[in-house]
């Protein structure tokens, strides 16, 4: 009996063998949506950020101006009455 078990435990079964070449073997269309779902949600998130970016910006701006008038002082400005445009690619 010992014999048997010897031989069986030596004798490595073998794996089994894939019908499907490697080639064929695509994400398909549920790994396309989904990278598609994550490049818009990433495009979105983006997007809002700037935006969140840039109001904080034009908010502490202003803050600055109401501070500096309340102050009595007066703000320099480039063009009076238009201070955002330029603001963007001066400051990169």
């Amino acid at each position: 009996m010992s014999t048997i078990a010897a031989v069986l435990a030596a004798t490595p079964s073998p794996s089994p063998t894939s019908t499907v070449p490697d080639v064929d073997v695509t994400p398909g269309v549920v790994g396309f949506i989904a990278i598609a779902l994550v490049a818009v949600v990433t495009i979105l998130l983006v997007i809002d950020m700037t935006r969140r970016i840039r109001r904080t910006r034009y908010r502490a701006e202003i803050r600055e101006r109401l501070e500096a008038e309340a102050r009595g002082e007066t703000v320099p400005t480039d063009e009076p009455g238009r201070t955002d445009v330029g603001d963007d690619t001066e400051r990169g």
